[in-house]
């Protein structure tokens, strides 16, 4: 047995380690990897799809505040609140003040201002001033032909020193009577009668020249047609008679 074992003497088995179970780790941990970045990646894309709009939302019009909504207040809601009315809400209302009173029309108010003779008595009745008798008397047999009745009255009585009373006696007489509109001349001559100036620049021949700038009712063209026709035969019937006294 001694002899044996000299002749075979007993080896050391060392087991050196596979080289193979080294390279299964490392794809182990290959894998392992992936999987950690694949999870983080799929956690991001849930992140990300959680806060990304709808398409229905990407598309959809924006909100606008209700601040923006809202219309500016008026002069009246900012007077109630305490507010400084601007230039042009103090205009605005002059304006509508003016055409609450007398419930003008103001395609009929701007007809008659083509004449700056009637938008100068315009301007002076809203203003509360005296345009005088005659002032007033050419404002009524004007207007009365723009306006209805109660409107001319509501005009001549912003006038201080005239009553609705005297208002209505001589809208009355103007329109009983059916007197047409005075010539330029003939304002001419009641201004002269009177302090207020009825015509502001009488050296425009185009201010109070009324049958140049207003168009008025085809009848009062017929009405002072028929009396020029009158007139000129009243005079030729004078003439004959004192060529016949001779």
């Amino acid at each position: 047995m001694a002899q044996e074992a000299e002749l075979f003497p007993e080896r050391e088995v060392v087991l050196d380690e596979p080289e193979l179970r080294d390279e299964q780790a490392d794809a182990l941990r290959a894998a392992t990897d992936r999987a950690e970045r694949a999870e983080a990646e799929l956690a991001k894309l849930k992140n990300d799809a959680a806060h990304r709009p709808s398409p229905a939302a990407a598309h959809a019009i924006p909100a606008v505040p209700d601040s923006k909504l809202k219309q500016p207040p008026s002069p009246s809601t900012r007077a109630a609140h305490g507010a400084e009315p601007s230039g042009d809400d103090t205009v605005n209302q002059d304006k509508m003040s003016a055409d609450a009173e007398t419930g003008s029309d103001p395609s009929a108010i701007t007809e008659l201002r083509n004449d700056s003779m009637m938008a100068h008595l315009l301007d002076s009745l809203e203003a509360g001033k005296d345009i005088g008798h005659y002032g007033r008397l050419v404002f009524a047999m004007v207007a009365r032909h723009f306006l209805p009745h109660e409107e001319v009255l509501a005009w001549l009585t912003r006038d201080p020193d005239f009553s609705e009373e005297q208002a209505q006696l001589m809208l009355r007489q103007v329109e009983g009577r059916d007197y047409t509109p005075p010539k330029r001349d003939r304002i001419l001559d009641w201004q002269r009668q009177q302090d207020f100036p009825i015509i502001p620049n009488p050296h425009d021949p185009d201010s109070g020249n009324l049958y140049r700038n207003l168009k008025f009712p085809d009848e009062i063209y017929q009405h002072i047609g028929h009396y020029q026709e009158q007139k000129v035969e009243s005079e030729s019937a004078a003439d004959t008679d004192e060529q016949q006294r001779f």
